[in-house]
């Protein structure tokens, strides 16, 4: 009969346990067996709620203490030369984990440690990137030209196990071998699907194991399949299952596809030598048809239709038509009800969320709610929609009051809307214009030092905040303490030297949550929680409606810290189409429409801080490259309209405003004509794990503006030193001209403590001053 299943689950645990208990590890405060009890208590706690809410065939190995590619390399020993001190090439350890993950210096778990880890030892992390078109980060796989792989860990067999051994069957989850070698990087720049022959041996070794521990399934992820792919590639999918099928005997092989439709590789997908398919019907909606039509006769069909990358309430009427569809053509015995990716992205539980609109919570479902949407999709398939009657009754009322409700739109933002010019999007002259007046404006010296906006958000700043959430700090003592670390901040600046100076961002939570509380057509939570990579979680807001600014958000912050120096202040905000895509965003509308509606509210913004003194601007959008739609066909529509935003958002200032746009953790190559149409003076982007290897595609371009590569990398708890720092500067200095170059860190510093970050910051400006002597030495 029909089943209901996910494709994995999130692991923070629904009060983040996870994320402090990583913590605590990371800090010595609590051993590597706290930390495993920790993630056992979530793991059976996640697979009981799974099965309590009527989910037939729940995953395991979906849990990961960081990320769940890093998983995978460590697993099948894919561990780059420089972590050599850390294993012996056979056995994986916590301390090879996490110093592939963070970086290490004194100790391999964070500055601080009180962990015995022997000598001292001091590795860069892995490189760190987007998982597909998500805010969630991956660790890259690094791969040698002769890379042997090998199998180092049990993980998969053991965590099957323990759920077996509460009476629980899972599925185990595995990154398919495609999938994993496309996602990594080789360091010769070969081709990476090369390796298939030397790492499919290893596969088959865990698949045995797992069919010999008794798994009746196993999962196997190649999102690729939903991608645009060559004909070369394409041909190795049959081959490499056919080798997978082999080994797994008994047990049956169930491959996902997620994120995008089949399109031209459906006949690769349905006709691979496993058991059953799974399809997204959300992100991949209107394949059903296709994939219907050359599906075989031997294969299960696992539809998709609960959107796991969204907070909306599943409309159960249109996804039962969809699930209708395919039994009459498959029978019940061939179809799964499934969301349409791993819950991974969906906060926890909206039950907990006790102080949202109630007729917005009505709207809504977080994953919990999900598995409850599933379940129901599933039965009514197996008994009959008038088993679960009430349910869906319920659901087509959620539906209609949405559709219908004056919580969503503002006439005036969407004739402003209907509005936009041309010339809206225009800066009043060229950056060849612009950069000599903003030089003479601002007076900098050549290779400038900035930081990208936050500073340490320490347990003094948390708890004030949290008093004053809770009431038990007034709002004039409230502010009274965020103007002290900001003078702090800003007095701590001068002192070492940094010419473009930040208020520190002490009054912010998180980067988009702060402005979408301040945002009509936003709603945030206390609870909704989702992972971005290792233990960082962020909150993201509810984007339900038309969107507005009442009021300035962010001036009266810059302004007081504008007053406290004579060097240029930065004015710091999130830009459109980040604020979009790290939302959770309405559905019943173009994101086009919305993201120009974001992008003319912070255009009010940009100028009120350049009338309140602020000529130095930053409008971050590390998501530009993120929301990228993973079909080439499909993007230059979203870049149009994302270039336009940004453009909206930036374009009303005089030509002596310097605007600036940060970038990390993203590939450029293939939109590096987009980068330039954003026409900011200066961007920042993320290039120290990647050694300076993401400005050769601005070199190759020719990209015109100005540049800050970052030379410190903020994810890893190692402080860089100054002739570490030195040498990233002059490999920039390869690729660019001087007058380019800015200084800074990779991201913002909100996640760091103050002890490293003074260390890297002073070290970043000395290395700055050097590259600045070295290169008027030579001028001269």
């Amino acid at each position: 009969m029909v089943q209901a299943t996910t494709l994995g689950y999130p692991r923070i645990g629904v009060q983040r346990e996870l994320k402090k208990a990583l913590e605590s590890y990371w800090k010595g405060q609590s051993d590597f067996a706290a930390l495993e009890k920790a993630a056992a208590d979530l793991r059976a706690s996640h697979w009981k709620l799974q099965k309590a809410q009527g989910i037939d065939a729940i995953p395991s190995n979906d849990f990961s203490y960081y990320d769940l590619v890093l998983d995978q390399s460590v697993l099948f020993g894919a561990v780059p030369a420089r972590y050599a001190a850390f294993w012996d090439g056979k056995a994986a350890t916590p301390d090879l984990y996490f110093a592939m993950a963070r970086g290490a210096q004194t100790a391999t778990c964070g500055s601080g440690c009180a962990h015995d880890h022997g000598p001292k030892k001091d590795v860069i992390a892995s490189e760190m990137t987007k998982w597909f078109d998500t805010n969630y980060h991956y660790i890259v796989p690094e791969f040698a030209a002769d890379q042997k792989f090998a199998l180092t860990s049990d993980k998969p067999v053991r965590e099957y196990l323990e759920a077996k051994a509460q009476g629980i069957e899972t599925r185990p989850v595995l990154v398919g071998p495609i999938t994993y070698l496309l996602l990594g990087k080789r360091a010769d720049d070969g081709d990476k699907l090369a390796l298939l022959d030397a790492l499919l041996p290893v596969y088959a070794e865990l698949i045995k194991k797992l069919s010999a521990a008794g798994a009746q399934w196993i999962q196997i992820d190649e999102p690729f399949l939903a991608l645009d792919l060559d004909d070369k590639t394409r041909a190795l999918y049959q081959p490499t299952f056919k080798k997978l099928a082999d080994a797994a005997g008994q047990t049956k092989l169930f491959v996902t596809t997620y994120f995008d439709a089949l399109r031209e590789n459906i006949d690769t997908a349905v006709n691979l030598p496993v058991a059953a398919l799974h399809i997204d019907l959300v992100r991949g909606h209107g394949q059903l048809d296709a994939v219907l039509a050359k599906f075989p006769a031997d294969k299960i069909l696992s539809l998709g239709v609960v959107n796991g990358r969204n907070v909306w309430r599943n409309d159960l009427s249109a996804s039962f038509a969809q699930i209708e569809q395919a039994i009459a053509k498959l029978g019940k015995e061939r179809v799964w009800v499934a969301s349409s990716c791993s819950l991974l992205f969906s906060p926890y539980d909206l039950d907990i969320e006790t102080d949202l609109d109630p007729t917005l919570k009505s709207w809504m479902a977080y994953a919990k709610q999900k598995l409850g949407e599933i379940g129901t999709l599933a039965k009514a398939a197996k008994d009959g929609k008038a088993a679960v009657a009430a349910v869906f009754a319920a659901s087509d009322d959620a539906q209609a009051s949405r559709k219908t409700s004056k919580l969503i739109h503002n006439d005036a933002v969407k004739k402003r809307v209907a509005a936009i010019t041309k010339a809206d999007a225009q800066r009043k002259s060229p950056f060849g214009v612009r950069k000599g007046l903003q030089a003479k404006a601002l007076g900098l010296p050549s290779f400038p030092t900035t930081t990208i906006g936050s500073f340490p958000q320490t347990q003094d700043v948390r708890a004030a905040r949290a008093s004053f959430k809770k009431g038990e700090l007034t709002e004039a003592k409230y502010n009274e303490f965020l103007k002290q670390k900001t003078a702090e901040a800003v007095k701590w600046q001068e002192e070492i030297d940094i010419d473009v100076l930040v208020h520190g961002e002490f009054e912010r939570n998180d980067m988009v949550e702060y402005f979408g509380e301040q945002l009509s057509g936003f709603a945030f939570t206390k609870n909704g929680w989702v992972q971005s990579y290792g233990s960082r979680c962020v909150k993201p807001p509810v984007l339900f409606g038309d969107v507005a600014r009442p009021v300035p958000m962010t001036v009266e912050w810059s302004q007081y810290a504008q007053s406290l120096t004579k060097r240029p202040m930065k004015g710091m905000l999130t830009g459109p189409i980040t604020i979009l895509q790290w939302s959770f965003v309405r559905d019943d509308q173009p994101r086009s429409t919305t993201c120009r509606q974001i992008a003319l509210a912070l255009r009010d913004e940009v100028n009120d801080l350049e009338k309140a003194g602020i000529h130095v601007i930053q409008i971050d959008e590390p998501a530009l490259r993120e929301g990228l739609p993973l079909r080439k066909a499909d993007r230059a529509e979203y870049l149009d309209w994302a270039v336009e935003s940004f453009r909206l958002s930036a374009s009303g200032v005089a030509d002596t405003s310097q605007i600036h746009t940060h970038m990390c953790y993203s590939e450029f190559n293939d939109i590096m004509p987009a980068i330039a149409a954003l026409d900011a003076d200066v961007i920042s982007i993320e290039t120290s794990r990647s050694q300076m290897e993401l400005l050769e595609a601005f070199s190759t371009f020719k990209y015109p503006n100005e540049i800050g590569p970052g030379v410190y990398d903020i994810h890893s708890p190692r402080v860089p030193s100054e002739a570490e720092m030195v040498d990233l500067l002059e490999r920039a200095r390869a690729n660019l001209s001087d007058d380019q170059i800015w200084v800074n860190p990779d991201c913002g510093l909100k996640t760091r403590a103050w002890p490293e970050t003074k260390a890297a910051l002073e070290a970043m400006v000395a290395a700055a001053k050097a590259v600045r002597a070295t290169a008027k030495k030579a001028a001269a």
